[in-house]
Parts: structure tokens; C-alpha cells; sequence
């Protein structure tokens, strides 16, 4: 069985910076795309970014600059590092994992709240 799992949220001020980790277990990592999308209160969840399998990445223009996607295929693990954070970053963010063919898992979520 597939899981997923997301870490790393919590209550940072402007400015400053947050890492968000999510696992993935019970299937080959390296197989998957690994996106994060987020969902702030009364809006749509959005992909905000994405690691493909062979590496390549692409980000939202809201986030472009401030954010880094990566992945640790070694430890089934991918990251989000979240730089110069605002309040409008403030949402539930999830991990999603796809390798097509109806492969496609989320995780719980995990709250980052921006605020001074």
C-alpha cells in the first residue's frame, strides 16, 4: 500500500523560511513524479511545484524564485525549501505522487501559517 506523508509546517514570520519533507512508501519512488500543491482557506487547491522523474522541475509564477522543489530518490524523499515567505503562503500544503496510469496519491496535508 502507497503512502504518503508530509512534514515540516508550522507558524513562521514574513520573511522567513520553511522546509517541508514528504515520504513515500510502498512503491519505487524513483517511478513517480513528486508535486506540492497548496490550498489556502476558501480557494482551490493549486500546484505550486513540480520534480518529474528525470529531475526537471517547474514552479508557479507565485512561488518562482522563493521556493526549491528537490528529491532525494535514495531516501524516497522529496522537499520543499520555502524562502522569503509571505502571508499569502499561508495554506495546506500536499504531496502529491503520480506515475500515471492511475497512480496518484496525496498525503494529508501539512499547515503553514505565515504571520507576524
Amino acid at each position: 500500500q502507497v503512502q504518503v506523508v508530509e512534514s515540516g509546517g508550522g507558524l513562521v514570520q514574513p520573511g522567513g523560511s520553511l522546509r517541508l519533507s514528504c515520504a513515500l512508501s510502498g512503491d519505487i519512488f524513483s517511478a513517480y513524479d513528486m508535486a506540492w500543491y497548496r490550498q489556502a482557506p476558501g480557494k482551490q487547491r493549486d500546484l505550486i511545484a513540480i520534480i518529474r522523474r528525470g529531475g526537471t522541475t517547474d514552479y508557479a509564477d507565485s512561488v518562482k524564485g522563493r521556493f526549491i522543489i528537490s528529491r532525494d530518490n535514495g531516501k524516497n524523499m522529496v522537499y520543499l525549501q520555502m524562502n522569503s515567505l509571505k502571508p499569502e503562503d499561508t495554506a495546506v500544503y500536499y504531496c502529491n505522487a503520480d506515475r500515471g496510469s492511475y497512480f496518484e496519491y496525496w498525503g494529508q496535508g501539512t499547515e503553514v501559517t505565515v504571520s507576524s
